[in-house]
This record gives structure tokens, sequence and C-alpha cells, in this order.
């Protein structure tokens, strides 16, 4: 008897536990590309992607096609960030060098960073007041360049910081003026927007970095985590994704992006992720 009882309220949590797990709804739109590679949103939702060839698309939130950007010079790109209020900004290691372009898809700036005495950039992203972050390989330092004037105005060597024998930086990026710097099979680095470490989250991930308000999030199988990036808080198993298809999430102003190898979901952002 005690057995029977003990299988029903084992049966009864488990579907409780199942009435509660947070899924995705359908999505509001879906892109198809081919080759696609990064994705990025602006403060309008518009959605920006890139190819493996270095074309970058631009899409409303419901999926169609506004413009297109097809750089001269072709290849694969680094980062892509349209997240700031006026700039797009794009870097390729492959070519060391970053371009900047106008909310239209007209071109600002053009630069390698050989010029800026940079030797061997392999990370790069778009920071306040007209600088540019940039991980040199070479003497493994975190730079800070002045792009009007293309000249690095600081240098922190983190060969003493970074703790993993072979450091491979993945993505760098700044968010609420702080760097964040994803290095691979190592964990997540915080920096203050002068370039100094505060503090390591422990993430592994190969992904591109997700934030949302003070939270990281990426996908697992096809289970969304997230943890907190300003407490100590435990990592999270917040929601599902229909499938274990999905390589990363995006998140906008009010729109959700799930990533898969040629596909865009777009979804509104759901309750359980704005009550994070």
């Amino acid at each position: 008897m005690k057995l029977l009882i003990l299988s029903i309220l084992m049966f009864a949590l488990q579907q409780l536990f199942a009435q509660t797990i947070n899924k995705l709804e359908s999505p509001q739109a879906k892109i198809t590309l081919s080759n696609l590679d990064l994705l990025s949103f602006d403060t309008k939702d518009q959605i920006f992607a890139s190819n493996t060839s270095g074309d970058i698309y631009q899409f409303s939130k419901k999926g169609k096609q506004i413009n297109l950007f097809s750089p001269a010079r072709q290849a694969r790109l680094h980062q892509l960030e349209a997240a700031w209020t006026v700039n797009i900004f794009s870097f390729s290691a492959d070519l060391q060098e970053y371009r900047i372009l106008d909310r239209f898809m007209n071109q600002l700036a053009e630069k390698g960073f050989f010029l800026a005495e940079i030797n061997l950039a392999k990370a790069s992203t778009l920071g306040n007041n007209n600088r540019v972050w940039v991980w040199d390989e070479s003497d493994l330092s975190l730079k800070t360049l002045d792009y009007l004037r293309n000249l690095v105005i600081q240098s922190q060597p983190l060969n003493l910081i970074l703790e993993a024998e072979k450091i491979e930086v993945l993505e760098i990026r700044e968010f609420k003026n702080r760097l964040f710097m994803n290095v691979a099979n190592d964990g997540i680095y915080l920096f203050d927007n002068q370039g100094n470490f505060l503090k390591k989250v422990a993430v592994t991930t190969n992904q591109r970095m997700c934030f949302y308000k003070e939270h990281l999030l990426w996908v697992e199988g096809n289970q969304i985590k997230a943890t907190s990036i300003s407490s100590s808080q435990s990592i999270l198993t917040i929601g599902e994704l229909p499938s274990s298809d999905y390589k990363y999430l995006q998140i906008g102003q009010e729109v959700l992006a799930a990533v898969q190898k040629e596909l865009i979901e777009v979804y509104p952002i759901p309750d359980w992720i704005r009550n994070l």
C-alpha cells in the first residue's frame, strides 16, 4: 500500500513538473539564409545577419528583407554588432580589419589593424566614445583603439589574468559599460570600461554571448540555460526549445532569435525570460 501511494505521489509530481516547463510558442517569423553565421539586433529589433562570405543582410522583425551589404573583399566575419544606436560594426580576423556601417548599410569606415600596430587581432568589438576593443593574440593584450584616429590608446597585458594554458578568445563584447571576454574551455571574463579585470563567470560555451538584463543565456541541447552576471547565482534551466538543432540565441528589445544552421526563428520574448 505504501509503495502504491509513493508511486502515485511521484507520478503526480512528474505531471506537475511537466506542466510547468517553459517552452517557446510558435515563431512570429522564420528566415531562411544559406550559410548563415552571425546575427545581431538593432535597437528597433531589426535583424542583421551575416553569411560565411561576410555579406550582411537586414531584415525586419517580421522576417522581410530590407537591405543587403556585400563587401568588395569577402571573408567570414567574426563579430557583427548592430545594438549601438547609430552604427553597425563588423570584424574579420581573416582580413585583419573592421568595418563600420550606418543604419542604411552605407560604409563609414573600413580599416586594417596593421596600421594601428596591432599584429594579430583575434577578437574585436565596438565600445563607447569612438573606441574599438581588440584582443591582440600576438602579445596577449586587450587593447583600446580610437577608430577615428586609428590609434591604440590603451593596452592591458592579460597573460597573468587568464587562467587557460592555451588562450583562445572566441568573442569580446561590451554590455552595460563592461567588457565580456569568452575564452574557449575556460569561462567568461569581465572587465570594467578601462580594461581592468573584475571577475570570471564559470560558464564554458562556444556560442555567441546572449545578454538579457543582468543575465547571460545560452543553449545546451534543447534547454535554455541562464546565469546572473551581477551575482554568484548558480546556473538555471529556464526553458526548452522545440529541438536540439539550435546553435545559439540572441535577444533584442521585444523579440528573441533562435538560430539553427540556416534558419532564424523569431519569437516574442516570453514572460519567463522577462521575469528573470
